[in-house]
């Protein structure tokens, strides 16, 4: 069994309003949404001058100018400048992965304060021109000779005007996450009922936990917005049930726009500390970091004939998690599984549940097994609440921390999957 130095304290995070593609945040960067995400979390705990160990965040779709984005954004929300910032980035599982960096770091005593962040933005995404067009533009500003000038300019062409805008795809497949969730429901014989009655179940209880206040204490008034804008109390399994396939439009796709994510903006923050920390500074800790671990799946084929799903990687990552810290995959009362899509959810808890899946693919004599789906997602997930990709990794350890707070004890899983087929997890416990 895996112990940790010293322990890992999470006292709490903050996030702005996650909002759709092109809604509220349309003319925001990352680097405005982080800074205002991080200031709000310094504000809430007073941190004003204050000098942390060190400040980790990052985002999938970024600019060239954020190069030091997070040091930037960290010299913007009030805290003293000796504190460092550094980006970091694991696509989908960014934010995640930020805090299992610093919080490592804490345990074995490098920091003793650390501020784990991402952030997205979807609307403000950079926008290049072809290659060609970019070694003319090199070539000239290379260029010394009037001659040379000419020669560069003289490979000029109308196309090459022609801009290239960001796509979610795999560059080894040539396939976007969707149509790969796509196959996985293929594979796993997933039905669009299923897919709706999880995202369905996913509007409902994000609506629930925004009614009753769940959210007021973890989210911040940003840009003219309080809430979430994606979350749908209005929906219906039937209105559900007639919207089209969005992947796969020619061969019985099941995957719609109602039961996948939606391209959102939006940062979050989570303030970690060792206790002594935590202690000197009056701020009680709401849950530990106890246990992590990330994996890799093959879904390019490159070791074998057999493309593994890419977003199939959790399925690895959890068990290996689960055999360090001496767990069973019952031994939870909450689970924090990413809805990239809704069949994301359903083909992992499938797996976990086939012999054969367990044997074959993880090497185990017996399935993981189910989990009680009422401790499932309990206030909502990505579906309704959105996932702009850096992000979603500390609204879930925020609001797990307070969920495990409230309780008084208990653990919490967390299992999120990324492009490029990969998969980051963690055990959060009080």
């Amino acid at each position: 069994m895996i112990k940790l130095p010293r322990p890992i304290a999470v006292l709490g995070g903050m996030r702005i309003p996650f909002c759709r593609i092109n809604t509220n945040y349309m003319r925001l960067g990352n680097l405005e949404m982080l800074s205002a995400t991080i200031k709000t979390l310094v504000d809430k705990y007073n941190l004003k001058g204050e000098t942390l160990g060190d400040v980790a965040a990052g985002a999938v779709m970024k600019h060239s100018r954020d190069w030091s984005m997070t040091r930037e954004a960290v010299l913007s929300s009030g805290l003293h400048p000796h504190t460092p910032g550094h980006n970091l980035d694991r696509a989908c599982g960014t934010s995640l992965s930020t805090a299992v960096e610093l919080g490592t770091r804490i345990a074995v005593g490098e920091l003793d304060s650390a501020i784990a962040a991402g952030v997205d933005s979807a609307s403000d995404v950079p926008i290049v021109f072809g290659r060609h067009y970019q070694q003319i533009l090199l070539d000239l500003n290379r260029a010394k000779t009037l001659g040379q000038k000419l020669s560069a300019i003289s490979r000029w062409r109308l196309r090459d005007l022609k801009p290239h805008f960001p796509a979610v795809t795999e560059s080894r497949t040539g396939l976007s996450m969707g149509q790969h969730c796509e196959l996985m429901a293929k594979e796993w014989k997933l039905t669009q009922k299923e897919q709706d009655e999880l995202a369905y179940s996913s509007h409902m209880k994000a609506a629930a936990a925004w009614k009753d206040g769940f959210f007021s204490d973890l989210v911040s008034p940003f840009n003219g917005i309080d809430h979430d804008n994606n979350v749908r109390p209005d929906t219906t399994l039937e209105k559900l049930a007639k919207l089209k396939p969005a992947f796969d439009k020619t061969s019985g796709g099941t995957l719609t726009a109602g039961n996948s994510t939606p391209l959102t903006d939006g940062a979050s923050a989570v303030l970690l500390a060792s206790e002594d920390w935590a202690k000197a500074h009056g701020f009680p800790v709401q849950a530990y970091i106890t246990h992590f671990a990330v994996a890799g799946v093959d879904f390019a084929g490159m070791v074998s004939n057999y493309r593994e799903g890419l977003l199939m990687a959790p399925t690895y990552a959890v068990p290996k998690m689960l055999d360090g810290a001496g767990l069973k995959l019952q031994d939870f009362d909450f689970y924090e599984i990413h809805e990239a899509f809704a069949a994301q959810v359903l083909c992992t808890l499938k797996a976990w549940e086939s012999a054969d899946y367990c044997r074959v693919r993880l090497g185990r004599k017996e399935p993981l097994g189910s989990i009680d789906r009422n401790k499932l997602n309990i206030k909502g997930g990505s579906v309704a609440l959105g996932h702009p990709f850096g992000a979603t990794g500390g609204r879930i350890i925020a609001g797990l921390a307070k969920l495990l707070n409230q309780k008084g004890k208990g653990r919490g899983l967390i299992s999120i999957c990324t492009g490029g087929g990969m998969g980051v997890a963690a055990i959060l416990e009080r």
